[in-house]
């Protein structure tokens, strides 16, 4: 077992609750955020990874195809910026954050069947580059996302 000189064990504990540590940026949303929509948006840094939930996937049943933003496309926040089809409906992809697209899931365009089998992991959809990161307050929490869908589910 390696011994840590007091010194150090000071500085460090010092370092770590001073404030330079506290996090008040992008970080502190380490979790997906969700739109009424069913998309969600998992952040790193200012990078965005959008993808759609596991309601929706259910909804829409077995995907067949998927139709998603090209590089470099700058997208506004709900504005419809791709397509899902099942083999049982179709639906419009809305963007829950406005940015530049980065890149896209070219595997999910060859086996869309990826947004079923994950839709979290290797079924994400796109990344973009963040441009307003005062439109993260109006998602919610994977938390609220779950209330929200209790909700759905009595209408």
């Amino acid at each position: 077992m390696a011994v840590v000189p007091r010194v150090l064990c000071r500085r460090f504990l010092q370092n770590f609750s001073s404030p330079r540590f506290i996090h008040t940026s992008l970080k502190v949303y380490a979790e997906r955020l969700f739109t009424e929509k069913h998309e969600w948006v998992k952040l790193d840094g200012k990078i965005g990874t959008i993808g759609i939930s596991d309601y929706a996937q259910e909804a829409l049943g077995d995907v067949v195809y998927a139709q998603l933003p090209d590089v470099n496309t700058e997208i506004k926040q709900k504005e419809e910026c791709g397509a899902l089809e099942s083999v049982k409906a179709a639906s419009e992809i809305y963007s829950p954050v406005s940015g530049k697209v980065i890149e896209k899931n070219e595997a999910v365009e060859e086996t869309p069947s990826l947004i079923n089998t994950s839709c979290y992991d290797k079924g994400w959809l796109f990344k973009l580059e963040l441009a307003n990161e005062s439109e993260l307050k109006e998602l919610m929490t994977e938390t609220k996302y779950t209330e929200f869908l209790k909700t759905q589910e009595s209408h």
